[in-house]
């Protein structure tokens, strides 16, 4: 009854304030669902309540199905961590700013170390005709990716970037199709995450995408731009989920539910269940960036899901030591507490705010004041 007080409470004064539209939020311990409720409004304009199984664009909560599916891989021996991108894409050299062409690995790429640029792949010419990006092919799109001057030598920084765009094209490749079939094979239909895929299944279930502005969350255009805490403009296209011609990202291009997520998310805490060998899931939670002092801030390095919590204090959070943790610029959050057996995912239809706001460390803080 705490938990839930505590976290009805930090929900629903988002709501009220504005901050968040609406909310589903599920906390699991040992495999035990503790909190499983949805909040508010998925369509604030048609009126319409968020429901538990409510769809929602996923952005990057896509990065950990993609990277389950390139270790399922690795388990199927049809690739191996070390492996060089050009194995699978000979065309994609991108060069160092002194002209060298580094190698780059299935590893780089998983752990964001791959140097690839975040910059865009669109000629100003592009953007002012205000070309799609997502309809230039995928083929363009990687040779773009690759013609982008790398930041630093792979390896050796941390940037997050389009790599698992790059591993989505490699996946898919290697099942003979599209990423999508490849989720599809490895990840999302053995663990029956029927809602998740790179489309909409169910539009009437899809929840209305919102973003912060200063008078209180506001309905997104489409494009439609925020500023965000890192100094620069968030840029979002929330009619893409509805295109059926758009380039299928591995790093944020899906959609799906809560209650799917969570079943990636204790599938990983428990050791991978029907889609990847214990040994692969303890290696793929595990620290993969030692040789950075860190990776994604203070007390943060990376693993092949997501943050991988390396100084608690450091990194402000009261969860423990090897925890791993990440979220979607459309509002999500999730992270998996392997010495507490805590499984959390939270999702909300409101970016930044219910990704990178106030809300993410309400939920946080007090699900484990509660516990």
């Amino acid at each position: 009854m705490r938990l839930e007080q505590a976290l009805d409470a930090v929900v629903e004064r988002a709501i009220a304030e504005r901050r968040i539209v609406g909310a589903v939020l599920l906390v699991h311990k040992d495999g035990r669902p503790l909190y499983e409720k949805a909040h508010g409004l998925a369509d604030r304009e048609a009126g319409r309540v968020m429901t538990r199984d409510s769809i929602f664009r996923f952005s990057s909560l896509t990065k950990p199905v993609v990277a389950a599916t390139i270790l399922a891989l690795v388990d199927e021996g049809k690739l191996r961590l070390g492996d060089l991108v050009t194995k699978y894409l000979p065309d994609f050299k991108p060069r160092l700013a002194d002209g060298s062409v580094p190698d780059i690995t299935i590893h780089h790429l998983l752990t964001h170390t791959s140097g690839l640029n975040t910059g865009s792949i669109l000629t100003p010419d592009e953007q002012a005709a205000g070309v799609n990006r997502w309809h230039l092919g995928t083929q363009a799109i990687m040779a773009r990716l690759a013609g982008l001057e790398l930041m630093f030598a792979p390896g050796t920084s941390w940037a997050y970037g389009p790599s698992i765009d790059v591993l989505g094209v490699i996946a898919g490749q290697l099942v003979g199709g599209t990423p999508g079939d490849a989720i599809a094979k490895y990840v999302t239909g053995p663990l029956r995450m029927k809602d998740t895929m790179f489309g909409v299944n169910d539009p009437a279930r899809l929840a209305a995408a919102y973003a912060d502005s200063p008078q209180g969350a506001v309905l997104m255009g489409d494009p439609h731009s925020v500023p965000n805490a890192w100094g620069g403009m968030t840029t979002y296209d929330p009619g893409r989920i509805f295109d059926s011609a758009a380039f299928q990202s591995g790093g944020g291009g899906a959609a799906g539910t809560g209650p799917d997520f969570m079943m990636l998310v204790e599938t990983l805490r428990t050791g991978g269940g029907a889609i990847l060998g214990p040994q692969t899931v303890a290696m793929g939670m595990a620290n993969q960036t030692p040789q950075l002092a860190q990776a994604v801030g203070p007390g943060l390095q990376f693993s092949y899901f997501g943050a991988w919590v390396d100084d608690p204090q450091a990194a402000s959070l009261p969860v423990s030591p090897g925890t791993n943790r990440w979220g979607g610029i459309y509002g999500h959050n999730w992270f998996i507490d392997l010495q507490n057996g805590l499984s959390v995912v939270s999702m909300s239809n409101t970016g930044l705010e219910g990704s990178d706001g106030a809300y993410r460390t309400e939920v946080c803080n007090a699900v484990y004041a509660a516990l």
